[in-house]
């Protein structure tokens, strides 16, 4: 399988008009996929905080698309079918629920708030709405690797008993403080091994080891977070952002028959130098660079046909109580309950 094999463009022969808002980073790395990567989409309207980063945008990557005044007008529009929203975290929540309001399907970047009840208000305006509308940019669930693994944990391996796992950065600003090790990191293991194991946590606990010199006052590094799921499986979770030779992501699923490794990066292999050498990564935005062009062309499919596919308001919820609660057992001397509330039937 290669993961150019998993992008399916849409039945339809209709252009799904989008909006972006947010045109930093990977508001204008989107914004490329949609002109000039993935089938069935084109941008049409455009808002930044920054109405000199839009402009930038649109001149290079959007010439025909809108710069509005605001996110609410871009969202009104009758040239925007459907909204991607990248803009800072904070700014989220509002303008997922105008989408909502608007009944047009909305991609949002993680987080989908920044607060746990945030998410919950999207959540209950989904369900009242009657049809999903959202989906979160938990880009994991559509890393080939990750695909590759779900298929041996669900039939091959017997019933999985124990996680472990590795979230390591080479390093991080010098602002990177101790919550950030999980409302910006951890969150991405948070959310993949609920869909690869398909449970709920029920409880965190978080450890520190001897911590690291290259660390600072501010950021406890490394961490280990320890888990427990529903079904009784043991996850336990390596945090270690400044572990300097690269950013490398470990996963590994041990079941009643067997176990199975989240596959390394394809890279050549060498004999050099008297050694056996390969590549590590040291950005993320290499690692996962192709599933986030499979992310969005299965958001473009599914908002033609007026829905959303994928991670949605409820796994943006969920993920934001078990990161709160891990957050929490930071600084607790024991084991944080999760508690989550009945699943809607919409998210069934």
């Amino acid at each position: 399988m290669t993961i150019a094999q998993t992008i399916t463009a849409p039945a339809t022969t209709r252009t799904l008009r989008v909006g972006v808002i947010g045109t930093g980073m990977i508001g204008r790395d989107h914004t490329r996929r949609l002109a000039q990567v993935l089938a069935g989409a084109t941008v049409t309207g455009l808002y930044d905080y920054s109405a000199e980063a839009a402009a930038a945008v649109q001149a290079d990557l959007a010439p025909s698309a809108t710069v509005f005044a605001t996110g609410e007008e871009l969202i009104a529009s009758p040239e925007v079918d459907a909204v991607l929203v990248t803009s800072p975290g904070f700014t989220h929540e509002a303008y997922v629920l105008e989408a909502i309001a608007a009944g047009k399907p909305c991609f949002c970047e993680k987080p989908l708030a920044t607060t746990a009840e945030g998410a919950r208000r999207i959540v209950e305006a989904e369900t009242a709405h009657g049809t999903r509308l959202v989906q979160v940019g938990f880009m994991r669930r559509y890393d080939v690797g990750y695909r590759m693994l779900k298929e041996v944990v669900d039939s091959r391996i017997g019933q999985p008993l124990m996680v472990h796992a590795a979230h390591r950065n080479p390093s991080v600003p010098e602002q990177y403080v101790t919550p950030m090790a999980i409302h910006d990191t951890l969150i991405h293991e948070i959310d993949v091994f609920r869909w690869l194991l398909d449970d709920d946590y029920v409880s965190a606990q978080v450890i520190f080891p001897r911590a690291t010199s290259a660390s600072h006052a501010a950021l406890k590094d490394p961490q280990i977070i320890l888990l427990e799921t529903a079904k009784g499986i043991r996850i336990d979770v390596e945090v270690f952002v400044n572990c300097k030779y690269g950013y490398d992501i470990q996963c590994q699923v041990v079941g009643e028959e067997g176990l199975a490794n989240l596959p390394e990066p394809m890279s050549i292999t060498m004999r050099k130098d008297a050694s056996l050498q390969n590549p590590i990564l040291t950005d993320w935005k290499d690692r996962f660079v192709a599933s986030y062009d499979v992310e969005l062309q299965d958001w473009i499919a599914a908002a033609l046909a007026g829905t959303a596919s994928g991670p949605s308001a409820w796994d943006g919820y969920a993920a934001a109580v078990t990161s709160d609660a891990c957050v929490e057992a930071q600084e607790a001397d024991g084991i944080v309950k999760i508690d989550l509330p009945a699943r809607p039937a919409l998210y069934a």
